[in-house]
């Protein structure tokens, strides 16, 4: 009766925690994208417009060295074009993520990490993950970013330190 106990308390436990990235810790390693249990990983790059710049030459949005700052693929980091580019008034513009497309490969979140304000990094989202007891793309993360947090606070932020 007492292991029964014990196995219970544990699964009540595991059902009010949740996987996710901490954003300090990622080094984008491009894992998310590969290494999920899903076909189409549940982490996707997420934009905290709080801390973006609006950069007309966004480096989270355009390759090193883009051939003009239009929306040309053959200008976009994200190789699958999940980011969207909306021109607010000169010089600013809004970037948003099409989570639909996004496949978690981390290619904008380094551009934005090395050269930008960190606005773009990566976040497990809920409604996709299994939230298996030992996530898969949580054994191989490079950086040990991948952390158990309470369902009710299922989300880390960037920090930004002053």
């Amino acid at each position: 009766m007492g292991a029964l106990a014990g196995v219970l308390a544990t699964r009540s436990q595991g059902e009010t925690m949740l996987w996710q990235i901490d954003p300090q810790k990622c080094v984008r390693c491009g894992r998310c994208a590969t290494d999920c249990v899903l076909e189409q990983s549940a982490v996707k790059c997420v934009q905290d417009y709080s801390i973006c710049g609006y950069c007309e030459l966004c480096t989270g949005y355009f390759e090193p060295d883009p051939v003009a700052l239009s929306t040309g693929a053959e200008n976009q980091i994200c190789p699958t074009g999940a980011i969207v580019r909306k021109f607010i008034e000169d010089p600013y513009f809004e970037y948003s993520i099409e989570e639909n497309m996004c496949i978690g490969c981390a290619r904008c979140v380094e551009g934005c990490q090395l050269f930008g304000n960190g606005s773009f990094y990566l976040q497990v989202r809920h409604d996709r993950c299994l939230n298996c007891n030992e996530c898969a793309i949580g054994r191989v993360c490079a950086g040990d970013a991948f952390v158990r947090v309470p369902v009710s606070q299922p989300n880390i932020g960037k920090r930004i330190s002053h």
